[in-house]
């Protein structure tokens, strides 16, 4: 047991600052990977289980977990995690290129490189304005469908050894830009002095991620699992990337994903784009919550649990009542949820997902089977609950039909609440 002790102290140091982790945010117990979704046969296999314990840094405030699953074995050639089936992801890529496309004035004789560029569901639309980028992907399978679809892709993780090797092969970047991913990697020092290196010296970095004010705010609990290493506050990035001598200078805030950050971000040495007002008034909003605090992280648990007795509550009546529950999106999200209030197939029926790299599979921990749509028509079930909360409204649109057998949509995220 000491040496258990031991092995674990040594680990319980900060990402960014090596400050020593004292302060727990939350403790979800143990979960398996939310995006190892299991095949039939390995339902008889045994599964395996991970800490999923988060810490506040109270010296630079950023928010992690303990590396206790390798990210090499997370972003393997099964992930199951294909960005292009979300209509509302794709119009939020679309709209983006097209912004900063005219920001940038990026043309034919600029480069873009997108960090964790999935299945290529955002640089497609870089194709026809004929702006040359290329993507960066350590999952095989998603690598291989942007690559089909005419993106060339890198199939590796984004460090200082791979930005090094671009720069030298001539290949800095006038964008460089990450959608989720900076939470994504275990070594951010690493990560984002990469981001320096692969760089143009009048570039500009854009990283989006969900914030960490929002989380806390809004119950996200759901949103921690083990691909998440960090959640962020601009707190928190800003010191990072000043470290690395990258400055932020504009931010904004997006509805994605319950409520997101875009950062932009140049050398420190590019005086020429100024710092907006947007950073300051960010940072007056997140100090005003108390991201400043230790006490705003350390009252996060008790809301959590909360929730998590709540929803346990509405399962167990609608049982009791012979009510008939299924589930829509076999969402990462949807299996912290599912996993922290011990939820199994014997409370929800089915899943159903609109991906087919899904369907036909089980939800990892809880074994909820993932089916077709086809299923929801078929069963017509009493209550939908909506695992990927963040597209509710999507949801609940291309699904009015079950309103036809006075079916109603569930969610649990911020609190549990009936449609």
């Amino acid at each position: 047991m000491r040496l258990a002790e031991e092995t674990f102290k040594a680990k319980s140091k900060c990402r960014f600052c090596n400050n020593e982790l004292k302060n727990e945010f939350i403790d979800l117990v143990n979960a398996p990977p939310s995006n190892s979704y299991l095949t039939k046969e390995q339902l008889n296999e045994p599964e395996i289980y991970f800490p999923l314990k988060v810490f506040v840094c109270e010296k630079c405030w950023l928010v992690q977990v303990d590396e206790y699953k390798k990210s090499s074995e997370i972003f393997d050639k099964n992930y199951a995690y294909f960005s292009s089936y979300s209509s509302s992801w794709l119009k939020h890529s679309e709209n983006y290129v097209d912004m900063i496309s005219d920001r940038l004035k990026l043309d034919k004789k600029s480069l873009v490189i997108e960090v964790a560029s999935n299945d290529g569901y955002l640089l497609q639309y870089f194709l026809p304005k004929r702006i040359p980028c290329i993507g960066i992907e350590p999952a095989a399978n998603t690598a291989k469908v942007a690559e089909k679809k005419g993106i060339h892709t890198i199939e590796d993780f984004f460090s200082v050894k791979l930005a090094k090797q671009l720069a030298n092969e001539g290949k800095t970047a006038d964008l460089i830009l990450g959608n989720n991913v900076l939470a994504h990697t275990p070594d951010i020092n690493d990560f984002v002095e990469g981001l320096r290196i692969a760089l143009k010296p009048e570039g500009t970095i854009t990283m989006e991620f969900p914030h960490l004010l929002n989380l806390i705010k809004f119950n996200q609990f759901d949103t921690i699992y083990h691909e998440h290493f960090s959640y962020l506050s601009l707190l928190a990035v800003g010191k990072i990337f000043e470290a690395h001598y990258l400055v932020i200078y504009d931010v904004e805030e997006l509805p994605t994903h319950g409520g997101s950050l875009r950062i932009y971000a140049r050398h420190k040495s590019n005086t020429e784009l100024k710092i907006s007002s947007s950073v300051s008034n960010v940072l007056k909003k997140e100090n005003d919550f108390g991201l400043n605090n230790l006490d705003i992280y350390l009252c996060f648990q008790k809301k959590t649990d909360q929730i998590k007795y709540a929803f346990l509550e509405f399962l167990i009546q609608q049982k009791k009542s012979g009510k008939k529950v299924a589930a829509y999106g076999a969402a990462a999200k949807g299996n912290t949820l599912l996993n922290y209030c011990g939820i199994k197939n014997d409370m929800i029926k089915f899943v159903v997902d609109k991906s087919p790299h899904k369907q036909n599979k089980y939800l990892p921990g809880s074994h909820i089977p993932i089916v077709s749509e086809d299923m929801l028509k078929t069963e017509r079930p009493d209550y939908t609950i909506i695992l990927p909360w963040n597209i509710k409204d999507e949801i609940i649109e291309q699904l009015r039909y079950i309103r036809s057998w006075d079916g109603h949509f569930v969610v649990a995220i911020p609190k549990v609440e009936i449609f």
